[in-house]
């Protein structure tokens, strides 16, 4: 799936039970293969299960289920 990062630009970051993350702030890429690791996101509420660097949520790409009007995270992914 091709997606332009342009596209991605401040889109509201949701589990998916509902619960809003915050605010898709940046993202980290490999280089290499041009594939998105992480997901850098500025928190709205705090959730414990996310991993927290300067002031913001970093989410594994692969715990991403959809990319759409939202950006939707798998919560049970997260704690493999």
């Amino acid at each position: 799936m091709s997606i332009p990062a342009r596209s991605l630009a401040r889109k509201t970051v949701v589990l998916t039970d509902g619960t809003i993350v915050g605010t898709l702030y940046n993202i980290t890429v490999d280089f290499k293969t041009g594939s998105i690791v992480n997901l850098l996101v500025k928190p709205q509420n705090e959730i414990p299960d996310f991993r927290m660097e300067e002031g913001l949520y970093v989410i594994p790409f692969e715990c991403v289920k959809s990319l759409r009007d939202y950006i939707v995270v798998d919560r049970r992914k997260l704690r493999r």
